[in-house]
């Protein structure tokens, strides 16, 4: 397992706006090592992470990042995107889902919509805070976002110093290849 440039930028994201995520409740969908996750948690957020319930290891990891941070109340749970689940279901309403690098393969892009797309029923007023890398001019989300009556809105990295070379002592590769966006529902405004 890898900590992956996104993650740090979604983690100096969440490290800026530190301020206003006591009490929130957060999930990190696709999280891996749980960088973002873990900042979150360490910030005062109610986190819960979670990676493919048919991935065990990927969710050992997520426990052994929590507890290594020293996080016990962090939980970690199986969600398979697109997938509708006893664990999806149980999730309480949430404020703010966190993906860094998930929109990675575009087969997956309409899974991981769909299953936003739940969670947004739950609580209208969500928001997705993803950072991906691009990696290919063809690849886009606009269509599926309004099929799924989303919108997004880019974040510039300067505005939360994340367009800097060295990032938390982790050097990014091509840091203009990483970008920023806040997904919501389309008839909320941000």
């Amino acid at each position: 397992m890898y900590v992956w440039p996104c993650a740090v930028v979604l983690a100096q994201y969440l490290w800026s706006h530190r301020r206003s995520l006591p009490g929130k409740a957060v999930l990190e969908i696709g999280a891996g090592v749980s960088l973002p996750g873990i900042m979150a948690a360490k910030c005062g957020a109610e986190v819960i992470l979670s990676d493919s319930s048919e991935l065990p290891y990927c969710l050992e990891i997520c426990r052994k990042s929590c507890e290594m941070n020293n996080l016990p109340q962090v939980h970690v749970i199986g969600l398979t995107w697109g997938h509708v689940s006893q664990d999806l279901l149980a999730l309480p309403p949430q404020d703010i889902i966190l993906a860094s690098d998930v929109f990675f393969e575009p087969e997956d892009f309409e899974d991981i919509l769909a299953t936003v797309y739940f969670l947004m029923q739950k609580n209208p007023k969500v928001q997705l805070w993803s950072t991906y890398q691009v990696r290919s001019a063809d690849w886009s989300l606009e269509a599926l976002l309004y099929k799924w009556d989303m919108k997004c809105v880019h974040i510039p990295l300067e505005s939360f110093d994340a367009d800097k070379e060295d990032i938390a002592e982790s050097a990014l590769p091509g840091r203009h290849t990483v970008e920023m966006l806040i997904i919501s529902f389309a008839k909320d405004s941000l």
